[in-house]
This record gives structure tokens, C-alpha cells and sequence, in this order.
């Protein structure tokens, strides 16, 4: 069968080639995993279930039902943002790419950091547009003369995400500042993907979209990290009325709309308290990160998410996950979410022991 062109703008994602390889290891040390180990709530399970035994199970509005968006507008009202739109959506996934769909055309250009989420790339590259690359090695914080490097005329939007996948760095105020003031005199877009908002350790989160023009700012979120409900496929785009409109008319001929049960369930676990899970993975943090440094790892202390990203004692990312692989620890390298092949990704999103299994297996190669 001939393929169209854009099927081959990407590629299959290195993380389920790392989840493939799990199912053929016996008893191994995974801590691969991009999702929480925590179950979701009961009180969010319950909400589904009432919802598919009331016959809440057709299709919404296209855009979600009102409750839903009202519930999401009003918490970016008590955040100080007014006057956008929302549209909930198949996850931030598809937040992400019906945002990119209605935006940009063939040949634009769109920026975001490296290290990035991996959907960044083969995303613009499947819609036609140009990935330009801002450069935050070795500490991964945001800097204006990479900013400079990365942009070109042909630039129209910047995609801004804190906390990081895979870095777990959170950009601080004055990053974020930089970047807006970077946005308005470039005259770009700004696109915030927060789905770790509620994950963050050494401060309350910040959103970009306190210091860029609403007018030129949207929002990804959902609940898929703070209430596990990444199988849910449920998430939300908070921005300018005008692209919602564009979004929602996409989404009708795409998506149709959010799973209807789960957009109930919702309801609930936007109201979640995650003090104690923050405080949990907070410890989780501590733990990976003062082990690896400890041990003698070059690794920056992540701020939020469930990610820590380590450079290669090789200065061989991939290599070095091969190696990890034999001694039965899943990890993924770092080249994955970069243009570079330094690092590798741990995830700990999993429990103590697990963590300092893997700390153990880490400090055995480096002995080697």
C-alpha cells in the first residue's frame, strides 16, 4: 500500500519500543513509565459509573458539555485570566494537535526547547510545519540568546512546558517573563502545555500565560497526571474565543467530541487535593536525585513532574540505555526527546524500593 508523505514525518515512539522490551524481561526494574502509579480516585470512578448508568453516554457538544467548561473557565478566572474560551478535548494530546492544526500552515515555523516532549516534533512535522530547536543544555533553563538562535521570521508560535517532560524542570518567573516579552516583540504564539501543573515541589506553579497577551496565549491541561486518568483521554484548551471556534469546528470532523462519561467524572477530579500526593512525590524526587548525584551522575534537581534526566557517564545516551537494558533497568534515552544523545530519562513514578533498586543497578555500571 502507498503511504501518504506525511505518514513518514514520523516515527514509532522510543518510549513503547522501551515498553515492548518490558514484556520480555523478567521481573525488571522499570522505570520507564510516563504515567502515575496511582490509581484514580474512587470519587471520580463513581461520578463515571453514575454517569454511564444515567445514560450519560451519547455524544456531548462538540466543544464538551457546559458544566465542564464553566468549571474550567472559572479556574482560570480565579487565576486572573478572563475573557477566553474552553474546549475540552481528547486529552492535551488533542489539544495539542488541533491547536497546531488551526494555526499553523505548511512551512511555518514552530519553537520549543530541547530536551522537549516527544509529540512537539513529529507533531509539526505531520502538520507540514518547520520544528526549530532553543537549546537549554547543560542546566535546561531558559536563556534569551538561545531563544535568538532558535527563532527565524517564519516562527509563529513557541510551545512552553513547565513542568518538563523529561527534564522535571520548572522555569521560574523571571524565564517566564523573558519568554513573553521574547513572544510579543517576535509576535508569536505562545502555546503552555501545563498537564504537570499540580505536580511542582519547591513553590506554587506559574503559568507563561500570567506574562503573555492573552490575545496571543492558549492553555493545554487535563487530568491525566493529577488524577491518573491518562486512559481517560480527557483534557481541555483554555484560549481566545476566536480559536476555540476554529477548534471545535475541527474537532467535529475529527474527534467529535470528549469521551461523555469521563467529561462527568471530571467534574469531580478538578476539585482534587494533591497536597499529599505532591508531598509523596516530592520524597520520590529527593530520593533519585540525591542517589544519582550521590553516586556521582551530572543531573539537574527537577522541580516538578515525575522525570529526572542524567547525562550518560559515557556521553552516550543510547548506548548507555542498551547497557541499563542488560542489567535488566528500563530506562529511556535521552535522544527520544532531543536532538541530542546524552542523556536518559527516569521516571519515578514509582515506589521507594523500586527507585533505590534502580539506584543500585546505576551505581553498579558506573563502578564498571
Amino acid at each position: 500500500m502507498k503511504f501518504a508523505d506525511r505518514r513518514f514525518q514520523i516515527d514509532s515512539s522510543g518510549i513503547r519500543k522501551v515498553f515492548d522490551l518490558a514484556a520480555t524481561l523478567e521481573n525488571p526494574c522499570n522505570l520507564s513509565i510516563g504515567q502515575p502509579d496511582y490509581d484514580v480516585p474512587d470519587a471520580v470512578k463513581d461520578a463515571a459509573i453514575d454517569a454511564i448508568r444515567s445514560g450519560k453516554n451519547r455524544y456531548t457538544l462538540t466543544a464538551g458539555t457546559v458544566p465542564l467548561r464553566e468549571k474550567v473557565s472559572d479556574l482560570y478566572k480565579q487565576r486572573g485570566h478572563d475573557g477566553g474560551g474552553v474546549i475540552v478535548v481528547a486529552g492535551t494530546s488533542g489539544g495539542l494537535l488541533l491547536s497546531l492544526l488551526v494555526l499553523l500552515n505548511p512551512g511555518d515555523e514552530i519553537m520549543f526547547t530541547d530536551p522537549y516532549f516527544v509529540m512537539y516534533k513529529h507533531l509539526a512535522k505531520f502538520i507540514g510545519a518547520v520544528p526549530r530547536y532553543i537549546n537549554t543544555y547543560p542546566d535546561f533553563r531558559l536563556r534569551r540568546e538561545e531563544l535568538e538562535k532558535a527563532w527565524t521570521p517564519k516562527c509563529k508560535m513557541i510551545i512552553v512546558n513547565s513542568p518538563n517532560n523529561p527534564t522535571g524542570i520548572v522555569y521560574s518567573r523571571e524565564e517566564l517573563e523573558m519568554v513573553g516579552k521574547f513572544a510579543e516583540e517576535k509576535d508569536l504564539i505562545v502555546l503552555s502545555d501545563e498537564i504537570y501543573e499540580h505536580l511542582t515541589y519547591d513553590g506554587e506553579f506559574e503559568s507563561p500565560a500570567k506574562y503573555t497577551d492573552p490575545e496571543r496565549t492558549i492553555i493545554v491541561s487535563g487530568l491525566s497526571k493529577s488524577a491518573g486518568m491518562t486512559g481517560w483521554r480527557l483534557g481541555w484548551t483554555y484560549g481566545p474565543k476566536d480559536l476555540i471556534q476554529a477548534m471545535s469546528e475541527v474537532q467535529q470532523y475529527s474527534f467529535v467530541c470528549a469521551p461523555s462519561p469521563a467529561q462527568e467524572a471530571a467534574l469531580v477530579g478538578i476539585d482534587l487535593d494533591m497536597t499529599e500526593t505532591r508531598r509523596q512525590y516530592r520524597g520520590r524526587r529527593d530520593v533519585i536525585y540525591e542517589g544519582l548525584s550521590g553516586l556521582g551522575y551530572e543531573v539537574s534537581k527537577p522541580g516538578g513532574a515525575f522525570y529526572i534526566f542524567p547525562k550518560s557517564p559515557t556521553g552516550n545516551g543510547k548506548e548507555f540505555v542498551k547497557e541499563a537494558i542488560k542489567n535488566n533497568l528500563l530506562v529511556v534515552p535521552g535522544n527520544v526527546f532531543s536532538e541530542q544523545n546524552t542523556h536518559f530519562r527516569i521516571s519515578f513514578a514509582v515506589t521507594e524500593e523500586q527507585l533505590k533498586r534502580g539506584i543500585g543497578i546505576l551505581g553498579g555500571m558506573l563502578a564498571k
